[in-house]
C-alpha cells in the first residue's frame, strides 16, 4: 500500500478545513451556544415581540423556536441557525444595532417605581416617572443619554437618586410590584 505523501495530506487537510473556517465564520449564534450574542438575538427577537422570555444569554427551546419564526417571517430557511446575514436583517427590524453603540457598561441595576416609599413620582429632571427612565450617576451616564439595558430595554437616563453611585442604576417601572419583580440583577448597559 502506498503512503500518501506530505503534499496530498495538505490538500486534504485544506478541504476539510475551509468548510470549518467558513461555518464558524459566518455563524453568530445557535443552539447551545451561551453568551453576549445570546444576548443580543434573544434581546432583538424580543423587541419584535417574538421572544417573550428573560434575556439570559442561552440559546435554548424557546430563543431556537424565536429564531425559526422569524426565519419563517423573513422567507429564510428555518434551521434555527442565525448566521451573520440573519444576524443584520435582525438588527435592521428591531432596531437594536448593538454595533452602534459607542460604550458597553455592566452595572448593577435594581428598580423603582412612583409608587415606591418616598417617591414623588416625578425625576430629578422634572419628568413623570414611567417604564423607560433610568436613575444614574450623572458622572458616569451624562443625564439625557439614551441607553439599551439588556432585560430591560430602551430608555433614557432622566433621574438622579442618592443611592445611585458610579455602576449603578435605577430602572423605572409603572408599578411597584414590577420593580419588587425585577429586583437587583448585574445587567450589559448599551450606550448611544
Amino acid at each position: 500500500m502506498k503512503k500518501l505523501g506530505p503534499s496530498l495530506l495538505l490538500i486534504v487537510f485544506c478541504l476539510w478545513l475551509v468548510p470549518q473556517l467558513a461555518w464558524g465564520a459566518t455563524t453568530v449564534a445557535r443552539y447551545g451556544n451561551k453568551g453576549e450574542k445570546v444576548q443580543e438575538v434573544q434581546a432583538m427577537l424580543s423587541q419584535l415581540h417574538l421572544y417573550r422570555y428573560d434575556i439570559d444569554g442561552d440559546f435554548g427551546t424557546q430563543t431556537l423556536a424565536a429564531v425559526k419564526k422569524f426565519q419563517k417571517q423573513s422567507q429564510r430557511p428555518q434551521n434555527g441557525i442565525v448566521d451573520a446575514q440573519l444576524y443584520k436583517i435582525l438588527s435592521r427590524k428591531s432596531g437594536l444595532d448593538f454595533a452602534r453603540y459607542r460604550k458597553t457598561w455592566v452595572m448593577e441595576a435594581t428598580g423603582y417605581s412612583a409608587h415606591d416609599p418616598g417617591c414623588t413620582g416625578y425625576t430629578s429632571t422634572g419628568l413623570p416617572l414611567h417604564r423607560g427612565i433610568i436613575a444614574v450617576d450623572p458622572l458616569i451616564i451624562p443625564l439625557g443619554t439614551q441607553v439599551y439595558v439588556m432585560g430591560y430595554g430602551k430608555a433614557t437616563a432622566q433621574d438622579t437618586g442618592g443611592a445611585i453611585h458610579g455602576n449603578v442604576i435605577d430602572l423605572a417601572f409603572n408599578s411597584r410590584g414590577e420593580a419588587l419583580q425585577w429586583g437587583r440583577k448585574m445587567v450589559r448597559v448599551y450606550i448611544w
